[in-house]
């Protein structure tokens, strides 16, 4: 069995042994994502650019692992392959944002 499988069913497993999946709808997954990010960007906040890389590493594990793990939940609720729609945002990205219009810039894609 893959990481990704296999992640996904101890993600459910662990839901479902609390009896968790009846707050897991749509709205709250996506509300959970968005509280978890900012707690990640927490890490960050008023540190200088030369300190940002210094985060305390087993806090930005966990922060992150609390997005990523919302979001595969999110992902499975809906029947979504995270690969494939990975790919397909790569793919849209790369029609709004042309190599040689946005190789090296950080201008946004109307702006190019």
């Amino acid at each position: 069995m893959d990481k990704y499988k296999k992640t996904i069913e101890k993600l459910i497993e662990f839901r479902n042994d609390r009896d968790w999946q009846q707050f897991h709808d749509s709205k709250n997954l996506a509300l959970a994502i968005s509280i978890e990010a900012a707690e990640l960007n927490e890490l960050f906040l008023w540190k200088k650019e030369t300190e940002s890389d210094q985060v305390n590493i087993e806090k930005l594990k966990e922060e992150l692992a609390d997005v990523l793990s919302f979001s595969l939940l999110l992902a499975e609720k809906h029947q979504l392959d995270i690969f494939d729609i990975v790919l397909e945002k790569i793919e849209k990205n790369g029609e709004k944002y042309p190599v040689a219009k946005a190789k090296g810039t950080a201008k946004k894609y109307d702006e190019l």
